[in-house]
């Protein structure tokens, strides 16, 4: 026997959660590049390395979502979900050490807000395309 099919949501219940989980998750990314890259050009010892090659190392895996991330590709958010996982794991390692305790936390928050909103973003966005081509095939000839 098999389940009965949920109703799925309207779009004017969908379109809210949408733009607020999307700004909700575009402050947890831009929030964790920017920690990631003040922190290590300003006041990380680096022990003599060159800080545009740690930045570097750091920051490219989040940069190649961007393009997706910023015009809204639910697929990029849904995938940089996995990816923000190792920040946070970063995040809560650096909290343990002495004297980094704040720059842990503000990984660790910034990569939770994300990784919440982003999942969000994901489900509410997938929902609103089936909406939509339901919508488009009722209207259809």
């Amino acid at each position: 026997m098999s389940k009965a099919e949920k109703p799925l949501p309207s779009l004017d219940y969908l379109e809210p959660r949408l733009s607020i989980t999307r700004i909700l998750s575009l402050i947890g990314y831009l929030g964790v590049m920017l920690v990631l890259l003040v922190y290590n050009a300003l006041f990380a010892n680096l022990h003599g390395a060159n800080p545009l090659v740690i930045i570097g190392t750091l920051l490219i895996p989040l940069l190649i979502f961007l393009p997706g991330i910023l015009i809204g590709n639910v697929r990029a958010h849904a995938w940089l979900c996995f990816a923000i996982n190792l920040y946070f794991i970063y995040g809560v390692l650096v909290c343990f050490q002495p004297g980094r305790l704040t720059y842990g936390a503000l990984l660790v928050g910034f990569s939770l807000l994300y990784f919440i909103a982003a999942m969000g973003y994901v489900r509410w966005g997938f929902q609103a395309k089936r909406v939509r081509e339901a919508d488009q095939t009722a209207t259809s000839p």
